[in-house]
C-alpha cells in the first residue's frame, strides 16, 4: 500500500499531493551515466536525421513520420540529459567541491547550454561537445567520491 492510499483510508477528506522526484530527498543515489546515455541517444537521433533521405518507393509521409519520431526522441533525450546534469549540479555537488573543481559551475552551465543547442539544431559536433562535457563531469563526480571509474560510450 502506498502513502496516498494509507492517508486516504485514515482521513478520506485529506488530499495528498503527488510528487515526482530525483532527487530532493536524501537517497544519495547519483551517477552521471544517465546523462551520458541520454546524450548518446541525442547523438544517435541526430545522425539518423542527417542520414535520412528518401529511399526509392518510400512515400513522403513515411519520411516525415520517421523524421518526426527522430526529432521527438532527440528533444526528449536532450531534456533528460539536461535534467540529470542539473540534479548532479544542484543536489550532489557542494561548495567544498569548488576547491577541487573551480570551473565546476561553468562546466555544468556550458553542458546545460549544449543540451539546449542539441535540441535546437541537428549538429553532430554539438552532440560530441555535449558528450565530452559529460565526460568531464563524470571525472569530476567520481573524483569527488575519490573513485576511479572509466568513462565509456554504450553506442
Amino acid at each position: 500500500m502506498n502513502l496516498k492510499n494509507l492517508v486516504s483510508r485514515v482521513n478520506p477528506t485529506r488530499r495528498v499531493p503527488e510528487a515526482e522526484a530525483h532527487c530532493d530527498g536524501p537517497c544519495g543515489v547519483y551517477d552521471p551515466a544517465s546523462a551520458r546515455i541520454a546524450a548518446e541517444a541525442v547523438r544517435s537521433m541526430t545522425k539518423k536525421l542527417l542520414d535520412l533521405h528518401e529511399h526509392d518507393g518510400d512515400a513522403p509521409a513515411i519520411m516525415l513520420n520517421t523524421a518526426a519520431r527522430y526529432v521527438a526522441i532527440k528533444e526528449e533525450q536532450a531534456e533528460l540529459a539536461k535534467r540529470e546534469l542539473l540534479i548532479l549540479w544542484t543536489d550532489f555537488f557542494k561548495p567544498d567541491h569548488l576547491d577541487a573543481y573551480p570551473d565546476l559551475h561553468e562546466t555544468f552551465w556550458n553542458a546545460a547550454k549544449l543540451c539546449s543547442t542539441c535540441k535546437q539544431n541537428v549538429d553532430v559536433d554539438a552532440c560530441d561537445q555535449l558528450i565530452a562535457a559529460i565526460e568531464n563531469i563524470h571525472n569530476m563526480f567520481w573524483g569527488a567520491k575519490s573513485r576511479d571509474v572509466d568513462f565509456y560510450l554504450a553506442g
